[in-house]
């Protein structure tokens, strides 16, 4: 029994511990607000110290006004009234610096608001780039980038205007607890201890909504996701025309539903217990009232003070339940705002290659036992691979979908690492490779290749960011990807709006964005290896051999790689790689491995067949 008792005192002890340390993060939000912008953040903390000594100080003066009201009253002099039309001149100042005060506080906060916003989207974009393709690949990890974008550039502000709000509130007790003082040490109590049960609840029902915005991650991405279908161009031909549209819509509705039940229960009851705690605060009020209404009538105090005495308990029991409002919600915001920080904070490994030129210049490129298996996934994507490419040479990879034809592309160009073997380039291991000067070495088509919502020349200055508004490098770039004869065709050339998404887009056909793609690959004329993974999918046959024939003209002395299913395109490779579940089963030219009789013959006889 007594170890049971001493588990729960633990448990609770830690569960203190792990909230205090919730508020560290009070620090972190004041300084990122501070290295937004300063001057907003010093005039934010003046106007907060103004603003906290002013209402003690309006409420000293009224108390002066009504004694001098009465004073004058009873002895009728001139001086006795000027000096409380004084008061009340004094009184007029102070609440228009005070409403000055809150004015600029607003206005700060606005504007520091818009900046501060834009500074934490921009620190989440920064920390995107330093992510490795796993984490784009984690579902786990998207979840933390979804939490930490959402509210993540409202709660900053929110923190640190929760933390300069208490400052002012803090100042503004501790004149009211100085002026209440001398009426009684029992009333401050009272104006203390009756807000008390209100901010536990408070703190409470922030702890259980943090709880549900954590856990609800995953629904609230499938969400964005069906409402991106809905309304996304590159949707929206396939929704139509399979009729989709009230099934995805009707999952949008049932995922609202859910959140919207969850909400509504926790909202329901944090208003019910709200209000009946906030009971006990009213009670309390009033039952000083009667007190302090007795001792004016017993002659204790002077109407002033009557008067004085009900602002500065009204007030000070309203702004001592604001100081709890703003601890709870502070802790609210931290626990928002840990998000982000384990979003900022996770640890990436850096590439800690520095090398640009490899030991055996013209050794080519050379993949030596490599194996590879995708984070999370049971089965190797890549098993015992080897191969050499020399300068100059042309690879072919063949093999089924899900055979690991664009993993190797993947390993190639260090968006992932082998589990073990080793890739070389000029014989230097891939990972001693300085990142930059590795990936400038390597022009890649992918599959998927990106549809950039740009003009023409920027879709092809995307291949080499360093020059991706050099219109002479568009034309060379097109030019070798055979797209300038098109792109003329346009009504603004390479100054064509590509898409739909922005006024005047224009879309192209597939066989043409992948001639955009193609030059885009040309735009690194320092390349020496390009990769081209199922290049000519979308074009017709007359057009992939006519853009091979120029392809392999123009890379004499480049080494290339290409995926394709198409074997009237392989054939031209000086040698053809055949993949099977992640290995190599077949290797050699077209001839050679035709003779064979292997797998390579296999697929070859099939899709000739197509065409007899």
């Amino acid at each position: 029994m007594k170890k049971t008792r001493r588990n729960r005192l633990r448990q609770r002890w830690q569960s203190v511990q792990q909230s205090l340390s919730m508020y560290q993060y009070c620090g972190r939000a004041v300084a990122l607000v501070w290295t937004t912008n300063r001057t907003l953040t010093v005039i934010l903390a003046v106007l907060t110290l103004i603003a906290g000594l002013l209402p003690g100080a309006i409420a000293y003066i009224g108390k002066l006004i009504v004694d001098g009201v009465v004073q004058a009253a009873h002895s009728g002099l001139a001086s006795d009234r000027w000096h409380t039309l004084t008061y009340l001149g004094v009184e007029a100042g102070l609440i228009a610096l005070q409403a000055a005060c809150k004015q600029g506080l607003a206005l700060c906060q606005s504007l520091l608001r818009a900046l501060l916003g834009h500074k934490v989207n921009e620190l989440i974009l920064e920390k995107a780039l330093t992510l490795d393709m796993a984490h784009f690949e984690d579902s786990e990890f998207y979840d933390k980038l979804v939490r930490a974008r959402r509210e993540a550039s409202s709660r900053p502000l929110s923190l640190v205007g929760r933390t300069f709000s208490l400052v002012q509130d803090t100042l503004s007790l501790i004149t009211y607890s100085s002026l209440l003082l001398h009426f009684s040490v029992w009333a401050v109590l009272v104006l203390m201890v009756a807000a008390i049960p209100a901010f536990i609840a408070e703190t409470r029902f922030a702890g259980e909504a943090f709880r549900l915005f954590r856990w609800r991650a995953p629904e609230t991405r499938q969400q964005n996701y069906l409402e991106w279908l809905l309304s996304n161009d590159t949707a929206a031909m396939e929704v139509k025309l399979y009729q989709l549209g009230s099934l995805l819509l009707d999952r949008y509705r049932n995922i609202f539903h859910q959140l919207y039940g969850e909400d509504r229960d926790l909202t329901i009851r944090r208003s019910l217990w709200s209000y009946l705690l906030g009971l006990l605060s009213t009670i309390a009020f009033y039952g000083a009232y009667v007190w302090i209404v007795l001792e004016a009538i017993a002659g204790t105090i002077s109407l002033g003070d009557l008067t004085m005495y009900l602002v500065v308990f009204r007030q000070g029991q309203s702004t001592f339940a604001s100081v709890l409002s703003a601890i709870g919600g502070m802790y609210e915001d931290s626990l928002y705002l840990s998000n982000l920080y384990e979003y900022l904070e996770q640890e990436i490994p850096r590439p800690f290659g520095h090398a640009t030129k490899g030991r055996l210049r013209g050794d080519g490129l050379r993949f030596e036992h490599v194996s590879f298996r995708y984070p999370g996934s049971s089965q190797p994507a890549l098993t015992g691979v080897s191969l050499h490419l020399k300068p100059g040479q042309k690879l072919a990879i063949v093999g089924e979908n899900g055979s690991g034809k664009t993993t190797l592309i993947k390993l190639l160009t260090r968006l992932y690492t082998p589990d073990s073997g080793r890739i070389l380039l000029d014989g230097l291991d891939l990972r001693e490779w300085d990142i930059d000067t590795l990936q400038r070495r390597i022009g890649v088509i992918f599959q998927n290749f990106v549809r950039y919502q740009f003009t023409v020349g920027e879709n092809i200055g995307a291949g080499d960011v360093n020059f991706i508004d050099d219109e002479a490098r568009w034309h060379d770039a097109a030019t070798k990807g055979i797209a300038r004869e098109f792109i003329e065709t346009l009504p603004e050339t390479y100054y064509t709006q590509l898409g739909r998404w922005f006024k005047s887009g224009r879309e192209l056909s597939g066989g043409q964005w992948q001639k955009i793609a193609l030059s885009r690959a040309f735009m690194r004329t320092n390349a020496d290896i390009l990769v081209l993974d199922e290049p000519t999918a979308a074009m017709d046959a007359e057009a992939e051999v006519r853009i091979f024939d120029h392809f392999r003209a123009m890379t004499q002395n480049q080494m290339a790689i290409l995926i394709s299913h198409r074997f009237s395109t392989v054939r031209m490779a000086d040698q053809i790689v055949v993949l099977q579940n992640g290995t190599i089963v077949e290797q050699g030219t077209h001839e050679e491995l035709v003779r064979s009789g292997g797998r390579y013959a296999q697929l070859f006889s099939l899709q000739a067949a197509g065409y007899r």
